[in-house]
């Protein structure tokens, strides 16, 4: 019987063949914290009395959250989390250098790897073929103390793309709509694999985004095959020698199959309070909603592909008088080359406000919390109540093109209105 991407993985790094349900203890080739989860994953760490970690070079500690801190408490976690990677000698990555999973796929993920995180959307390294996955900080303590962990082997959902996108239709509005079909529980613990004739044109910048709220359905993890396209993504880091191809058995078991034509595909938007409330923007539901604030950023979307999108929108035309727009690059490698391109003078000029790289105002602990009852279009990949750090607020997700669009208008609008 053929195997699945997330089978092959497994397999690999447990030294055997693996079939779904089964568990199974597997070596790690990368496991990381961020200072949300770090603290305590780091005490945890020190109660199992370990003088070292297991591979310090593939352990990495990310401030990216609070970045820059923003109260005292979260100031201490930080130094805290400094010492600690300084005593144990794991790679820090420091205030400004970006969101966990963007720099983990800048300078770390590769095909084939298995990957955990303590964080829910460490599953984004699918995007590079990857097994991403995220765990509690306690497993996440034994696996940097062991440099493996446990698994159930999942099922697999296979999701079958063809065609390609129409324009003003992007990769958000893709897993927003598979999200809206499946439900927030639809593939608890599956793997979602992404494969068909519409995958060949997705950038890597799209495949991460789809695989980072392949969680957001329950998924344990989603993945991509590693083609061309992942080679030229690892190159663009200097990591090419780290590409492999990758690739499920043609005569893989899948539990069953979504095929999804990408042309017949829309705009998409969440509603609140709930990642599956999805409808089409175009949708009467969604007309006339005002929205005070477009949050860009996220480990979602803002890589600098959805920077051009963003500012091709935006260019040469101003934000709606009513509606303010944080811009939060992915990382600082993503900032230099939007400087670089003239992005970034470009989205000034729109009336955006541009943020520390890291995830910004996405989880509520740092700058843009909403005021109560405030609207808030965001590129990021959860909107539950509380959120964006106030539960008497409204988030809506979309896509960078559909931030734009509704950041010039000031509501919910169709970026088809503005692209050709």
């Amino acid at each position: 019987m053929g195997k699945t991407l997330a089978e092959k993985i497994i397999g690999e790094h447990a030294g055997r063949d693996v079939s779904p349900g089964e568990i199974v203890v597997a070596k790690l080739d990368l496991c990381y914290v961020q200072d949300g989860t770090g603290p305590l994953a780091a005490r945890e760490f020190e109660g199992l009395g370990r003088d070292r970690l297991a591979m310090p070079d593939r352990t990495v500690i990310f401030l990216d959250h609070a970045a820059p801190s923003p109260r005292k408490e979260l100031s201490n976690d930080h130094a805290f989390l400094r010492q600690f990677a300084a005593t144990f000698g794991s790679h820090l990555s420091e205030i400004g250098e970006g969101v966990c999973h963007q720099v983990v796929l800048e300078r770390f993920a590769a095909p084939g790897q298995l990957i955990i995180g303590a964080d829910s959307h460490t599953c984004t390294n699918g995007g590079v073929g990857a097994f991403g996955t995220g765990m509690g900080s306690t497993d996440v303590a034994v696996a940097m103390a062991t440099g493996e962990t446990w698994f159930k082997v999942p099922d697999t959902i296979k999701i079958d793309l063809t065609g390609e996108f129409r324009p003003g239709v992007y990769s958000k509005d893709l897993i927003l709509f598979l999200i809206g079909l499946m439900g927030a529980d639809g593939a608890t613990y599956k793997a979602l694999e992404f494969v068909g004739d519409g995958v060949a044109a997705l950038e890597v910048s799209d495949r991460a985004a789809i695989a980072n709220m392949a969680v957001e359905a329950g998924a344990k993890t989603g993945i991509f095959p590693s083609g061309e396209k992942t080679k030229e993504f690892l190159a663009r880091y200097g990591r090419e020698n780290e590409w492999r191809e990758l690739r499920p058995d043609d005569d893989a078991r899948y539990e069953r199959t979504i095929k999804t034509d990408l042309k017949d595909l829309v705009p998409m938007v969440a509603l609140p309070h709930y990642v599956d409330n999805v409808k089409p923007v175009a949708d009467p539901e969604c007309a006339g909603i005002k929205i005070d604030q477009v949050f860009f950023g996220s480990c979602t979307n803002c890589r600098i592909e959805d920077i051009r999108v963003f500012e091709s929108i935006m260019h040469g035309r101003k934000a709606h008088e009513g509606t303010r727009v944080l811009f939060a690059p992915a990382s600082m490698s993503v900032l230099k080359q939007a400087v670089a391109e003239g992005l970034l003078g470009s989205l000034l000029d729109s009336g955006a406000t541009i943020v520390t790289p890291g995830c910004g105002a996405c989880v509520g602990v740092h700058g843009g919390i909403l005021g109560d009852g405030e609207r808030c279009l965001a590129t990021s990949n959860r909107n539950f109540k509380g959120r964006m750090g106030n539960p008497n607020a409204f988030v809506y997700l979309g896509s960078p093109a559909t931030a734009a669009a509704t950041a010039i208008k000031g509501e919910l609008a169709d970026p088809r209105e503005f692209v050709s």
